[in-house]
C-alpha cells in the first residue's frame, strides 16, 4: 500500500504492508507529487521493508532524484527515512543526494519530532 498524505508542511510518503500489484506505480507516481510541491516541506518517507521496485522503477526512481534534485532541495527543509534497518551508512547514502538535514530512523516517532524541529527553519 501506497500512500501520500500532506497535512501543513508535512508530506508523509507510506509504502506499506498489504503490498499490492499497483505499489510501484503508485510509489513514483507520489514522488512526481513530491518533486512538484510549491511550498516549503518537511518529507516523512516510512517504508516496510518488503515492498521492491523493478529494475525499470529503480530506474525511473534515479530519473526522478536527478530531476528533482534542485526543486526538492530548495523547498524540502529536513527529510525523514524510517524503514527497519535504518542506520548510519544508510542516513549517509541519502545525506550525498539531498543537502537538507535528513535521518535514517527505525522509529517514526523520532523522525517526526527531528523533522518538527526542522519546521520553518529554511
Amino acid at each position: 500500500m501506497v500512500d501520500l498524505e500532506i497535512a501543513g508542511s508535512l508530506l508523509t510518503l507510506r509504502f506499506l504492508p498489504p503490498y499490492t500489484e499497483t505499489d510501484e506505480r503508485d510509489y513514483l507516481a507520489a514522488l512526481v507529487r513530491v518533486g512538484q510541491h510549491a511550498e516549503p516541506f518537511e518529507l516523512l518517507t516510512v517504508f516496510g521493508g518488503g515492498g521492491r521496485l523493478s529494475p525499470a522503477g529503480e530506474r525511473e526512481q534515479a530519473l526522478w532524484f536527478k530531476a528533482t534534485r534542485s526543486h526538492v532541495s530548495t523547498h524540502c527543509r529536513a527529510a525523514a527515512i524510517v524503514r527497519p534497518g535504518a542506520n548510519k551508512k544508510m542516513e549517509e547514502t541519502f545525506q550525498k543526494l539531498w543537502p537538507m538535514p535528513l535521518v535514517a530512523l527505525e522509529d517514526e516517532t523520532a523522525a517526526r519530532a527531528f523533522l518538527a524541529a526542522h519546521r520553518g527553519t529554511a
